[in-house]
């Protein structure tokens, strides 16, 4: 006789196997629900949101080890099922946000990398890592800010110090961290050229308020943006205030030429390639600053949801899908077929 499997002990995930292609992702109706220990709490996730990040943990990363099997999915919101012992605070039925980063004695990194993730029913979460949703946030909404919206805020804000009346280039506008920056830009009132690659795209920024459009994939970026703005001089007419370049690549080059004297070009990331290359006296001649910044913090998270509870911003969602569709979803996000945040209703 076939073995029975108890219903409670196991859960909907969409699981990745191996590191490869779009065919690591299997979605599983059997596999083990997570077995919380005393500070620990089990979740219901009610909405997941992709990240290129999901799809670099499935490709692998050079120098980091992944666990494998590993359920990906940084970005998650729920209701608590289930509380540990020594969980204080916290009870079955409340409402919360999860910050993915793990920061205690046991573990450091991020949950969806070196542990299972929300791309699950349920998962288990640390007690330090929970944020309370007022009502009249959705699940989806929350689920949308950690990594596209917090990283972005952080480095718009906390490390870019982008200020009213500055004109801001975003490149990649389109995607989860490049609509939040033309969010928070405008949030603040600076003046926004943002960068696209069709027509349909550039409408729906220019409905979240961008003052300027810039089609890449029909006119070189960097002369439409001195077209729009003016061409960079060393003695301080023309150029942008701050480029955001998290993409990398041959856009580099060209960012680095669309800043005014004194500029900034602000990076969190380069999902067109890390290896780039940039004429240094552009550099030293303009004075520019080259920025880094990592992550987000506690803060930046919680300013967020207080925007978004006060209608300050609505954090913009493409689509959601069934939890099954997790590969469709990252073929979507891969091919770059969407704008904003794509989510999964497990």
């Amino acid at each position: 006789m076939p073995v029975q499997t108890d219903p409670k002990n196991v859960m909907g995930a969409a699981v990745v196997t191996g590191h490869g292609g779009l065919d690591k992702i299997v979605y599983r109706d059997d596999y083990p629900r997570p077995q919380i220990g005393a500070r620990d709490v089990l979740v219901r996730v009610r909405a997941t949101a992709l990240n290129y990040h999901d799809i670099f943990t499935r490709r692998g990363m050079p120098g980091i080890r992944i666990p494998l099997p590993v359920i990906t999915g940084s970005d998650m919101a729920g209701e608590i099922v289930e509380v540990g012992e020594d969980v204080e605070s916290w009870a079955v039925g409340d409402r919360v946000l999860i910050d993915p980063a793990l920061n205690d004695d046991d573990i450091v990194g991020l949950m969806g990398e070196i542990t299972d993730g929300g791309r699950a029913q349920f998962l288990r979460a640390r007690d330090y890592q929970l944020i309370r949703l007022a009502d009249s946030i959705t699940f989806e909404e929350a689920a949308a800010l950690p990594l596209a919206y917090g990283t972005a805020h952080k480095m718009m804000f906390s490390v870019g110090k982008v200020t009213a009346g500055e004109k801001v280039l975003v490149l990649g506008a389109s995607g989860g961290v490049g609509v939040a920056c033309v969010q928070l830009a405008k949030a603040v009132g600076a003046e926004v050229v943002a960068c696209a690659s069709t027509g349909e795209k550039l409408d729906r920024l220019k409905a979240l308020g961008a003052d300027h459009l810039v089609n890449y994939a029909e006119q070189d970026f960097m002369r439409a943006v001195h077209d729009t703005v003016g061409r960079p001089r060393v003695f301080g007419t023309g150029g942008v205030d701050v480029v955001v370049n998290f993409t990398g690549g041959d856009t580099w080059a060209p960012s680095v030429r669309c800043l005014k004297v004194g500029g900034r070009l602000l990076n969190c990331g380069a999902t067109a390639g890390y290896d780039v290359t940039m004429d240094l006296r552009y550099i030293w001649t303009f004075g520019l600053r080259i920025i880094g910044s990592s992550g987000w913090t506690r803060e930046d998270l919680t300013t967020l949801l207080e925007m978004v509870a006060q209608s300050r911003l609505a954090p913009v969602i493409d689509c959601s899908l069934p939890l099954d569709q997790a590969r469709e979803a990252e073929a979507m996000m891969e091919d770059r077929r969407f704008f904003g945040k794509i989510l999964l209703a497990p």
